[in-house]
């Protein structure tokens, strides 16, 4: 099972996601930023790689807020999603747009499947 990781990152309440581009197998859908973490990474290592690969962005990663199993026909992947402070301004480098969304409207974005666990979790923290 492959572990991947999901960048939470909230400012002024709202919640920044990223749609994956036409071409892509989950084209269309909303994710948190992340990426699969490579061998002898620990997923604090992966997070930051990713964003600054995917996005320029550089961050601060704090600790895991949710996580899921979630299995798609091409595998089975551990997703962790961990906090993240944004450091730096952003590019969409492998996104086709962004949105930073209050959480009490996510259920208007069509999510990737293997997200719509860990943003339920993350809602559900928030209202602690």
């Amino acid at each position: 099972m492959k572990q991947v990781t999901a960048a939470v990152i909230i400012e002024e309440g709202r919640l920044f996601i990223t749609r994956r581009p036409p071409g892509d197998p989950l084209a269309g859908l909303w994710e948190l930023p992340g990426g699969k973490v490579e061998s002898g990474e620990t997923p604090e290592q992966c997070l930051a790689r990713e964003l600054v690969e995917e996005l320029n962005m550089v961050i601060s990663v704090g600790g895991v807020v949710a996580h899921t199993t979630y299995h798609y026909d091409h595998g089975s992947f551990e997703m962790l999603a961990l906090t993240a402070t944004r450091l730096s301004e952003f590019e969409l480098r492998a996104h086709d747009e962004f949105a930073w969304v209050p959480l009490s409207e996510l259920a208007r974005y069509s999510l990737a499947p293997a997200d719509v666990e860990l943003v339920q979790q993350i809602i559900a923290r928030q209202a602690d």
